[in-house]
């Protein structure tokens, strides 16, 4: 098959998070069954660009701002949409990680009006808001997109009832996990103190300063750990960076962002991943963390809260500090029941994650849509 995937924005350090990983995930297994698959968006910060990867083929076209002030939701990629207009016909299906943004949202709407069968997949991106501002971009974009796709993908039941009630009923919604690709065996780590990392975006729904402040506290009481905070900048680099300061321990520190394809071996030399998140749709970074078999703190809003409680590959916590702080501690002052939780959660990533189980799924879907003719 001949695939076309497109999602937002493509730089070194991973700046746009989760979509972007999971569509270059994607398109390396399909690549490796055989498939001819390109992979397009906006791209900011390569030189040189670069045009292929692991047997994609990247549109990687310049990241450019058309509404200033609203972050990734006012990119677009200068000339991409005409690309995928004048060449919609070389591909058997278009999927679009689709956002409320400039690049994804014209992509779809001219592969739907190039009659290309058109999948969707929103990565709990798309929902009913209240903003002023999206109201015309989901009027004439976000709505007939959905409402065109010819599968919208969902990856929690939360998100399939966020979609329909954000674009009504009667849509081809199918579900769609996230997967990750099997990493290497966890090995013992070799720091003098075990570290406690957050690895993610800095932005205020991540909770980066909140990890700093929990950091600070359980380091005030003795607790032998070190705490690291890694991420591009997501509008908490300055307040994270204030609360280090005012802390002033040499056992909390920021770090660079981390290159995506980076990402897993920097979580495998931590003792214990944190994510703090509110209201995380389906953390990446999480099931990257249980795939090299490390134990994670997540709260009871993440997405995969289920999944880290039904295979105890870590702690679920409400979203409270106090309670974050005692899973942090508690997972430090046990190595060995930290150890046991990684393990189990390496076990799922592989069972129920693999990309392999993921590509399956897309594939089925894929076939089904291409078979329709794209109706």
């Amino acid at each position: 098959m001949r695939i076309l995937q497109v999602a937002t924005l493509f730089t070194p350090d991973g700046a746009y998070g989760g979509p972007t990983r999971v569509a270059l995930n994607q398109s390396r297994e399909l690549a490796r069954r055989g498939h001819q698959v390109t992979v397009a968006g906006a791209a900011s910060g390569f030189a040189p660009v670069p045009t292929t990867v692991d047997g994609v083929r990247l549109w990687f076209h310049p990241a450019v701002t058309v509404v200033p002030g609203i972050g990734f939701a006012g990119l677009a990629a200068r000339g991409l949409t005409r690309r995928i207009l004048r060449c919609a016909h070389e591909f058997d299906v278009i999927h679009v990680h689709v956002s409320r943004d400039f690049v994804t949202l014209p992509a779809a709407r001219v592969a739907q009006i190039s009659k290309r069968p058109t999948v969707l997949q929103p990565h709990g991106m798309v929902d009913v808001t209240e903003k002023m501002l999206a109201r015309p971009v989901d009027l004439l974009l976000t709505r007939p997109a959905l409402r065109r796709a010819d599968r919208v993908l969902y990856l929690t039941a939360n998100e399939r009832r966020r979609i329909e009630q954000f674009a009504g009923a009667g849509l081809g919604l199918a579900s769609l996990r996230n997967g990750v690709p099997r990493y290497d065996p966890p090995v013992q780590s070799t720091r003098p103190r075990p570290e406690v990392l957050f690895l993610a975006r800095l932005h205020p729904r991540k909770r980066p300063t909140l990890f700093a402040r929990i950091a600070g506290e359980l380091l005030a009481r003795g607790l032998v750990a070190r705490f690291t905070i890694a991420g591009p900048d997501g509008g908490c680099g300055g307040a994270v960076d204030a609360e280090i300061a005012r802390i002033g321990s040499p056992h909390l520190v920021r770090e660079p962002a981390v290159a995506p394809d980076d990402v897993a071996a920097r979580l495998a030399r931590a003792a214990v991943y944190v994510l703090p998140s509110v209201d995380e749709p389906y953390p990446m970074t999480v099931l990257e963390a249980m795939g090299v078999g490390r134990p994670v703190v997540v709260t009871r809003s993440c997405g995969l809260a289920d999944t880290v409680r039904h295979s105890d590959c870590g702690i679920v916590v409400d979203e409270a500090p106090a309670a974050l702080a005692a899973a942090i501690a508690t997972l430090i002052d046990a190595p060995d029941r930290a150890a046991a939780a990684g393990l189990r959660g390496r076990a799922v990533a592989r069972s129920e994650f693999s990309m392999e189980a993921i590509v399956d799924d897309l594939e089925r879907t894929y076939r089904d849509v291409v078979a329709c003719g794209g109706a």
